[in-house]
């Protein structure tokens, strides 16, 4: 008998309310292009600069916002321009199968397989030609503590 209770939503109560990430990028039309193909993106606010290029925008992917801009001032560098980065971004979806086969067939670099994992989420890692990581989850169960810990001893 396993320790676990029915889904009631596709993201767990305490990520509703998150930090929301601003990510830079050497050309934010056309990440923004890319996350509206490859993710499902809606953009919902951009400011474009005079001399061309993304001020600011505002993207939303499922629940989850992301704000983004160019790297051409300031102290921000585009993951690409360091070899790699430390950060990965989590968005819960519906469906992490249906977006990674949406997201490779635009052009996502494949990192991870959707696998389910010993968290009670279906979980998928993607890179964007940007260079950023994206973590994709599926939320399949409540998993308490307890149950956790074994899944964890045994995994």
């Amino acid at each position: 008998m396993t320790m676990h209770q029915a889904v009631e939503s596709n993201v767990p109560e305490r990520y509703r309310t998150a930090v929301v990430p601003h990510i830079m990028v050497a050309d934010a039309p056309a990440a923004i292009a890319f996350y509206v193909r490859a993710f499902g993106a809606v953009e919902e606010f951009r400011i474009d600069r005079p001399e061309g290029g993304v001020l600011h925008a505002e993207i939303r992917i499922g629940e989850a916002v992301l704000m983004l801009g160019d790297t051409s001032e300031g102290p921000f560098t585009a993951p690409a321009a360091l070899g790699g980065t430390s950060v990965a971004l989590h968005v819960f979806v519906p469906d992490v199968d249906a977006l990674v086969r949406t997201a490779v067939a635009a052009g996502a670099e494949l990192v991870q397989e959707p696998a389910d994992q010993f968290h009670g989420d279906r979980t998928a890692i993607l890179r964007d030609p940007s260079g950023h990581l994206w973590i994709f989850l599926t939320h399949l169960e409540e998993v308490s503590q307890e149950e956790l810990t074994r899944r964890l001893a045994r995994a």
